[in-house]
């Protein structure tokens, strides 16, 4: 038979021939034990009517050969072609006259080839529990035998992969056109024995008695070498042990133990010895003196924990624990103060310190707490000229677009803007530069705020570049409201980006410094580091910020609160004064001599500090 690809191997098809005239199988029913068997039938176009006839009197032909009922051989029958049809689950018939009503009555789907559909549907519905089958801790066998004349239009090696996971064995029948390798791909292992191909229908026959004997497998139980103690229940190719009533089955699978539930008194295990029994306690139990019942083992009582703070037994053993204000270290045993800074929402608006049980707010020099112990007072200090840079390219996307001039607003929330304080300006940039708002149109926070919710998103690209030449040349202008460089009011430049730019920005970052504008750059998502410590000023641990997304960049108003604001600037109404006349600069030594001084006695702090910490860890080890 030229046919043949793979054998010995079960067949699902039988004869072409009127069932009156089909060979018989012979001998009695299989009744190797119980099993869920489904049947999968091709019923596309490509199936003739007369060689799909040929499938319904196999189903037919088999059916009498197999051993059916609800606690024997439960069968099962889908078709498919563009779309899977149930004709009848695992349990809507128990009578083999029933099955073969259903199966004569049968008719053809006569459209595609979706076997990777009818295999997913088999595994999903046809073997569950709500359409018959078994459980899977009945351990009754699962099987499905997938006929087929063609090649699948969808992919099934994955799904008949799944299907093998789940305990469902697999035998792939092909006739005439299946493709072989789409076969393979669905089979159990051995191929050998779950692979099988034909040149027609005509050749079916010859394989049923083949099938039966696979399909049916030895009695194993029959054979007297299962070992079971008590009974042996056989199943195809298998068997698993059971013990009479009163009795549990051992850990070897085979032999019965006598501890039956409710005799024996054990509080926790029963374990069965010739004649008689003991108790054994779960772990982290012992055995108390009546060796029934059982008592937690105290670890911590042994002594040896080595817990810093407090010992806490478990069932897994010892565990260390800390006392409040305090947690514990990686090595599970030594303890460390809480830094409550990270662990509560503390309020502070500029930095948080964590003493112990507590904690207190600081702000940056040259700023003051106020009364409610968090804020600090606003840059009251100084005027600045601030121009705000705001990228408005495409990547930017308007929500995130709103997410920025909100961020704007929250730095305008720490300026004292005025006409003698700071002055704000913004301009926004994508393929080309515009103007929101000169520095000297508004004198007002409120109305700054205002404005910068009026922006309108850009979108476009990016060309940071042409708006540094633009901040240079035009935004610190007098004309644009800027202050004459003769009163030396500082000039800050705050650039906000999300991507790299699209033209050079080293010419003109540079020409802004050289021109004694402060510059600070912001960058959110894919910034480029390199361009942002090109625009910033030096240094740019200072100068530099970075926030992953959008949602998350309002930590960055803690330094930026901390670097705009001038450490000693001119109050509104003071006087402006040349830094070249001798009062400024002796006034300039005085302030620099006092911050030296203050470094000074910080630096001796931190170092008593380390020393402290030093003398700590030297303690713990």
């Amino acid at each position: 038979m030229t046919g043949l690809l793979c054998s010995p191997l079960p067949v699902l098809l039988l004869l072409l021939w009127p069932w009156e005239t089909q060979p018989q199988f012979a001998g009695p029913g299989c009744r190797a034990g119980p099993l869920d068997l489904v049947f999968v039938i091709d019923s596309s176009r490509s199936v003739r009517p007369f060689e799909f006839e040929t499938m319904r009197q196999f189903l037919v032909g088999l059916l009498r050969s197999l051993d059916v009922g609800p606690n024997a051989t439960r069968v099962g029958v889908i078709q498919y072609s563009s779309q899977v049809q149930s004709v009848f689950p695992l349990s809507a018939f128990s009578r083999r006259e029933d099955m073969e009503r259903a199966i004569r009555a049968l008719v053809p789907l006569a459209q595609g080839t979706m076997t990777g559909l009818a295999i997913q549907y088999a595994m999903n519905v046809a073997f569950s529990v709500a359409e018959g089958a078994r459980p899977p801790e009945a351990r009754v066998p699962r099987v499905a035998v997938i006929v087929t004349d063609g090649r699948p239009q969808d992919r099934v090696a994955e799904v008949a992969a799944q299907a093998r996971a789940r305990g469902i064995e697999i035998y792939a029948v092909g006739v005439q056109r299946a493709d072989v390798g789409s076969l393979r791909a669905m089979a159990s292992p051995p191929l050998d024995e779950h692979v099988f191909l034909v040149d027609s229908f005509d050749l079916i026959q010859e394989f049923g008695l083949q099938f039966q004997g696979q399909l049916c497998g030895k009695d194993l139980c029959a054979e007297g070498e299962h070992g079971c103690q008590h009974q042996c229940v056989s199943a195809r190719g298998t068997f698993h042990c059971t013990c009479n009533p009163g009795y549990q089955l051992a850990a070897d699978n085979k032999s019965c133990s006598a501890c039956t539930e409710g005799t024996h008194g054990c509080e926790h295990h029963c374990i069965s010895s010739p004649g008689s029994y003991f108790c054994h306690c779960q772990a982290s139990f012992v055995l108390q003196q009546g060796q029934k019942s059982c008592r937690t083992i105290d670890h911590c009582g042994f002594g040896n924990h080595s817990c810093q703070h407090e010992c806490v037994s478990t069932f897994g053993g010892p565990q260390c624990r800390c006392r409040e204000g305090h947690v514990l270290m990686p090595d599970g045993r030594s303890c460390q103060a809480r830094d409550l800074c990270n662990g509560v929402d503390h309020g502070c608006e500029y930095q948080c310190v964590s003493e112990g049980l507590s904690y207190h707010c600081l702000c940056p020099e040259g700023r003051q707490l106020l009364a409610d112990g968090k804020s600090c007072n606003r840059c009251r200090e100084g005027h600045v000229d601030l121009v705000l840079l705001v990228d408005g390219s495409k990547s930017v996307r308007p929500q995130n677009f709103e997410l920025v001039k909100r961020f704007v607003n929250q730095i305008v929330d720490f300026l004292d803007v005025s006409p003698e304080g700071t002055r704000v300006g913004l301009v926004q940039f994508s393929s080309r530069v515009r103007t929101e708002f000169p520095l000297g149109r508004y004198g007002t926070a409120a109305e700054v705020k205002q404005a910068v919710l009026a922006v309108e998103y850009m979108e476009r690209g990016t060309m940071t570049g042409l708006a540094l030449r633009h901040m240079v040349e035009h935004s610190f202008s007098e004309a644009q409201g800027a202050r004459p460089r003769t009163l030396n009011v500082p000039r800050v430049g705050l650039v906000f980006t999300d991507g790299r730019s699209q033209d050079d920005i080293s010419v003109w970052a540079a020409r802004a410094k050289e021109e004694g504008i402060v510059m600070y750059a912001v960058g959110v998502g894919k910034a480029v580091e390199e361009e942002l410590r090109k625009i910033a000023s030096e240094p740019a641990e200072l100068h530099v910020s970075y926030s992953p997304d959008f949602g998350t960049m309002t930590h960055l108003l803690e330094n930026l609160k901390g670097s705009i604001c001038p450490e000693e600037g001119i109050s509104a109404g003071t006087e402006l004064r040349s830094p070249c006349e001798c009062e400024s600069l002796v006034e300039f030594q005085g302030r620099t001599l006092g911050a030296l001084e203050s470094l000074t006695q910080k630096l001796v702090q931190l170092t008593a500090r380390l020393e402290d910490l030093e003398n700590q860890l030297a303690i713990q080890k």
